[in-house]
């Protein structure tokens, strides 16, 4: 956006929003529009730190090396076999894996059930894998524990294959519940394989980024990671309470109905409940009483999707349907109810027969996205009523790989997919672009502005704007977004706002103005723009601020400057306009000082407020937000470090 030549770190790509219409044309088939598609951007990687040799990543159950070694493969869990010939980079592989080797005989085992290899033609050293891995020297007579640590593994638990290097009996690789970790020095020491190997077993996004919260997701067997805004290493080991939570009453209502129970959503009174079979169970009165519904064939429902302000109005995504060759009717795989789960819909027309794992949706506008094994779809509806859906269209740029789930934000401007083995993406909601939005260009949220306040409208590029009857100066402007400044001038309790777009006249409803309304910048996964004032270095969990240092916070909507400064004009390299108002900074709660609090030189729409950390702090992540007479900014994460 605007000033990307000088500070390109300072603006995040912005998202689509605004309210649409139920029956809208797909952003493809819009007139007059260059859309080619939704850009994702992939957030976050795909290993997890679960303080082992390595970062961890999830199952492999089998890996093996060529003949003549110089290439290694192994096989995930789900997402299929990859092979590496530089130790570092993966890529997809066609190999078929050989027969699992029987134990080699060895007089004895170093645990019960272990499996013992031994290269072709060697009789002292063998290895062996079961909890731990183990080597002998001695033709498996004594074993020597290589991977125990205060009695776990640092490779992992679950240890299901072991190669050995053809050649080379010192190198050696084990796969297992935490991925891939290879030994060079015959299992004195470990390393993790798994930072290029697409492999983090996602199943479903648990939440999005919130004030300082990064996305948190749910992986196999009940794990909940989350990446947190400013994380540059690994995913996280969160809280997974709410998961156990449900996997236990699941477990009891699927024993009560003699059915696996494999979906739950609670809202308010309502409790949404999917069986094995595809019956789906409602009750209106937090279980007391309740009503089913289902269809013969089904297959297992996977996902639910609720409306927030109306808990009556529901979507079910349903997986892989049992095989029958003798149906004689389409499986269903999108469900769509009015009343609470009296009627359902069957929303599946024209879209691929395959398993939806995921399901979402935009009232206002009636858009619905469904995540199955070929990818994310989206379509249109009236969800307030019964009917049918527009033809799905798939939405392309993601790993060709199975989507396990989709998600919007709370107002719908982006649109979140998670993908088995690749992890998480984000990008704008592509049905944002039938009908633009007037959002914060620090936040992408529809918030009160302030004057001299930057704003996105997400969903057109505009030649022109207005604030009220002020001429807004437009920063900037692509297919799908512009940056406009709202006037210094500006006055009043609400402003109104209107542009032009390719000779069309687009307005939008009048948003509140108050004198000050402070947003910190943070990047999509939740990242604030905050640099250190020595260096010009972003602030990140890898570049943490210390104690005593400057910290220079990038925001806007700070309000009025003295002495006035024009608008739509960068702000001097020297003494820059000074705030108004009365800044002050919180960092864990507690005021810091604050050095100063400026235009940001040579930027236009952009503040700067320079705080100085105590030296007397805790140490950690710590949440910190913008006060500017009384009215407080998003909440950010700063990472602070001796």
């Amino acid at each position: 956006m605007c000033n990307r030549a000088t500070l390109p770190i300072l603006i995040a790509t912005a998202l689509l929003a605004g309210p649409g219409r139920a029956q809208a044309p797909l952003p493809s088939q819009r007139p007059g529009t260059d859309y080619t598609g939704p850009d994702w951007r992939h957030i976050g990687n795909w290993v997890v730190e679960k303080s082992l040799a390595g970062p961890a990543s999830g199952p492999v159950a089998r890996v093996w090396y060529s003949q003549e070694g110089a290439t290694l493969f192994v096989q995930t869990g789900s997402a299929g076999s990859y092979q590496t010939t530089d130790l570092e980079t993966w890529r997809p592989s066609t190999a078929a894996p050989p027969p699992l080797p029987e134990s080699a005989l060895v007089p004895q085992l170093p645990e019960p059930g272990a499996q013992a290899r031994m290269q072709t033609g060697q009789r002292t050293r063998a290895y062996a894998f079961g909890n731990f891995v183990y080597r002998s020297d001695d033709g498996g007579a004594s074993w020597e524990n290589l991977t125990a640590f205060h009695r776990a593994s640092i490779v992992g638990a679950g240890l299901r294959d072991l190669a050995i290097a053809p050649g080379n009996g010192d190198e050696l690789v084990v796969a297992g519940d935490a991925g891939v970790f290879r030994s060079a020095d015959g299992g004195l020491s470990w390393s993790s394989l798994n930072e290029g190997l697409p492999n983090l077993p996602v199943t479903r996004l648990l939440n999005l980024p919130a004030g300082a919260q990064g996305v948190r997701l749910a992986l196999a067997n009940d794990e909940a990671v989350e990446w947190p805004p400013g994380a540059k290493q690994a995913w996280l080991p969160a809280d997974n309470a709410s998961l156990v939570s449900e996997s236990q009453l699941r477990d009891a209502l699927g024993s009560f109905r003699n059915t696996a129970v494999t979906a739950l959503t609670v809202a308010g009174d309502f409790v949404y409940t999917g069986m094995q079979d595809g019956a789906i169970w409602v009750s209106a009165d937090r279980g007391v009483t309740w009503r089913t519904f289902s269809l013969a064939g089904s297959g297992p429902v996977e996902r639910f999707w609720i409306d927030p302000s109306d808990p009556r109005v529901a979507l079910a995504a349903l997986g892989a349907s049992p095989p029958n060759p003798f149906a004689q009717f389409t499986p269903v795989h999108v469900l769509h109810t009015i009343n609470g789960g009296a009627f359902w819909d069957d929303f599946t027309a024209n879209l691929p027969n395959v398993p939806a794992h995921g399901v979402a949706a935009d009232r206002a506008s009636g858009a619905l996205y469904v995540a199955t094994d070929r990818g994310v779809f989206m379509t249109f509806a009236d969800l307030a009523s019964l009917g049918s859906v527009q033809p799905w269209t798939a939405l392309g740029g993601l790993p060709a790989a199975a989507s396990a789930d989709v998600k919007l934000d709370a107002q719908g401007n982006q649109l979140w997919a998670a993908v088995d083995g690749y992890g998480v993406f984000a990008t704008l909601a592509p049905h944002r672009l039938s009908d633009p939005k007037v959002v914060s260009a620090a936040d992408f949220v529809a918030r009160a502005v302030a004057p001299g306040s930057l704003i996105s409208i997400l969903g057109a590029g505009v030649d022109s704007a207005r604030a009220g009857d002020l001429s807004a100066p437009v920063l900037a402007s692509t297919a799908t977004e512009s940056q406009v400044q709202v006037p210094f001038e500006a006055r009043g309790t609400s402003l109104s706002f209107a542009a032009s777009a390719n000779g069309k006249n687009l307005t939008w409803p009048a948003v509140p103005l108050a004198p000050v309304a402070p947003v910190i910048f943070v990047d999509r996964d939740g990242s604030p723009m905050l640099l250190d004032a020595d260096n010009g270095v972003m602030l990140d969990a890898m570049n943490p601020a210390r104690s005593g240092a400057r910290i220079q916070i990038l925001a806007t909507g700070l309000g009025r400057v003295t002495p006035d400064w024009p608008t739509g004009i960068a702000a001097p390299p020297e003494n820059s306009p000074r705030v108004a108002g009365a800044v002050q900074v919180y960092l864990d709660r507690a005021p810091v000082e604050v050095t100063r609090a400026v235009l940001a030189p040579g930027y236009i729409g952009f503040y700067l407020v320079e705080i100085t950390v105590p030296k007397l702090v805790n140490y950690g992540p710590a949440e910190l937000y913008i006060d500017i007479d009384g009215a407080s900014s998003n909440r950010v994460r700063v990472y602070i470090e001796p």
